[in-house]
């Protein structure tokens, strides 16, 4: 006999499978765990493990998406800024769900980058809740990377 999720299958017991005690544990159970996604989520589940494309287009979406957002401006031609790409992947995965992780392409985007000034690349911007509040120049260490973020949104869990 198929059953859907909130049907109870006859136990045999001559309750039809209506057994108003286990219907009642069902219902609790599954409200219990769609509070428990809800609560994931808004606890950074379904943040990116990875940078995802920052653009002109839809920064201010993201910076709204992610209450605490790094992003990485770059260019393609740039040897320091390939040189950070690796670390960004990196701290992306090991952040998941406590800091998002995005790129942004300077030459294919010149509105940010004039916005906030960036003179130089590569360059991380530190947003928190949709404002840029931290920044670093250079293909800098991991470790003065987690130092800046430790010191932009305080210590990670």
């Amino acid at each position: 006999m198929m059953v859907g999720p909130m049907e109870i299958a006859d136990d045999g017991g001559g309750h039809g499978g209506t057994d108003p005690e286990l219907a009642e544990l069902r219902r609790r159970r599954l409200q219990e765990l769609t509070i428990g996604m809800a609560s994931k989520k808004s606890e950074g589940g379904d943040w990116p493990s990875e940078p995802f494309e920052v653009t002109d287009a839809n920064i201010e979406e993201m910076a709204a998406k992610y209450p605490r957002l790094i992003v990485d401006c770059w260019a393609e031609w740039c040897g320091p800024c390939r040189q950070l790409g690796p670390t960004i992947h990196e701290l992306a995965g090991e952040l998941q769900g406590k800091v998002a992780f995005g790129k942004l392409n300077t030459d294919s985007n010149p509105k940010l980058p004039r916005k906030y000034g960036i003179m130089s690349i590569p360059t991380l911007l530190f947003f928190k809740d949709g404002q840029v509040v931290g920044k670093t120049v250079g293909a800098l260490p991991k470790e003065y990377i987690l130092e800046a973020v430790e010191k932009t949104y305080g210590k990670m869990p």
